[in-house]
């Protein structure tokens, strides 16, 4: 069965033989799929290891307690790196994002072609994942915290750029007809008519996305774009179970102050 909306009350309407062999194909054709790769999965596995892990977690769990709590002190200058990496790198992205999304939206786009360019950029930083970017950079740039700077910059531009260009499609055309009556330019429409209307949602999106970004920038240093991921990759090299603790301790700490910042200055904005 289908429904239909007309303008006073739901209309139900039996699906047709056709339809419905349609919608029964289409439930088979996914069945199928995932039969076929539960298989590859379970071939590829080695379940001996999957029968081991509970035994395996549980010693490594009590490898980590107590945690070394004085090595914590060491931790102060990467996890500044770290946050360092989240902030830096989102400032810029803003930077770069603001333009590209007015680039992008319809409404404020000045040619279809700009348009098409600015989605394509959009879209190519958002299909990356930012420890690709950071394992790219680190071979050009070298390892360290600018690495992860620019890999942080290079994903969050798209997603930033998204959300913003599709705040502005979303923007009440109204304002911007009434300014456009009054012979105001283009620059003065968008900066009178638009921008106020999806500033707040400009500064929702920066501060989520640092939220975000603090949390892919603790695991930049595993690929040495530096940060506090540096230090757990050496921990765990070196089978320092005690000291893997307190970095993950530190780490979910430093999630947590985020995001209660995060939505705090959300909810200012909003």
């Amino acid at each position: 069965m289908v429904v239909s909306r007309t303008s006073e009350q739901l209309v139900w309407r039996r699906r047709t033989g056709f339809t419905s062999a349609l919608v029964w194909m289409g439930w088979l054709i996914g069945l199928a799929v995932v039969i076929v790769c539960v298989q590859k999965i379970a071939a590829q596995t080695e379940w001996f290891f999957v029968m081991d892990a509970p035994a395996q977690g549980a010693d490594m769990f009590a490898r980590m307690v107590p945690p070394e709590w004085a090595y914590g002190t060491q931790l102060l200058r990467p996890i500044w790196d770290t946050l360092t990496i989240a902030t830096l790198g989102t400032a810029i992205a803003v930077v770069i994002a603001l333009p590209l999304a007015f680039l992008a939206a319809r409404n404020t786009s000045p040619h279809g072609a700009v348009r098409m360019v600015a989605l394509f950029t959009i879209v190519a930083s958002r299909s990356i994942n930012s420890i690709i970017w950071a394992l790219v950079l680190v071979a050009i740039v070298g390892p360290g915290v600018l690495a992860g700077i620019i890999a942080i910059a290079f994903r969050s531009v798209g997603f930033v750029a998204k959300l913003l260009y599709e705040a502005l499609e979303e923007s009440n055309p109204k304002s911007a007809e009434a300014i456009a009556a009054t012979g105001a330019s283009n620059l003065q429409v968008v900066s009178y008519g638009i921008w106020p209307q999806v500033l707040p949602a400009f500064a929702g999106i920066s501060v989520f996305r640092w939220d975000i970004n603090i949390r892919e920038a603790t695991i930049l240093g595993l690929v040495g774009a530096g940060g506090i991921g540096l230090e757990l990759n050496a921990s765990i090299n070196a089978l320092e179970w005690s000291r893997v603790s307190v970095i993950l301790l530190l780490i979910f700490v430093a999630v947590l102050v985020a995001e209660a910042v995060s939505a705090r200055v959300r909810k200012a904005v909003t």
